[in-house]
């Protein structure tokens, strides 16, 4: 869990810092996914508050990696 928490920030930051649209993309999707298996792992501690406001956070990185709604 720490690993998977730890990529979601670390890859935001990086791709953050990225020149260009499809690098930041790249990144933010790494993060993403960092953040469903950190889901995956909440789900299975049975940790519903937390999973509920992970939709949130998820649903920013969503409109990062795919910015036209796509």
């Amino acid at each position: 869990m720490d690993r998977a928490a730890l990529s979601i920030v670390l890859n935001i930051a990086e791709g953050s810092a990225q020149p260009t649209g499809p690098n930041k993309r790249k990144f933010f999707a790494i993060a993403l996914g960092s953040l469903r298996e950190t889901q995956a792992i909440l789900d299975i501690l049975e940790e519903t508050e937390l999973l509920k406001k992970s939709d949130s956070i998820a649903a920013l990185l969503y409109r990062l990696v795919n910015p036209k709604g796509g």
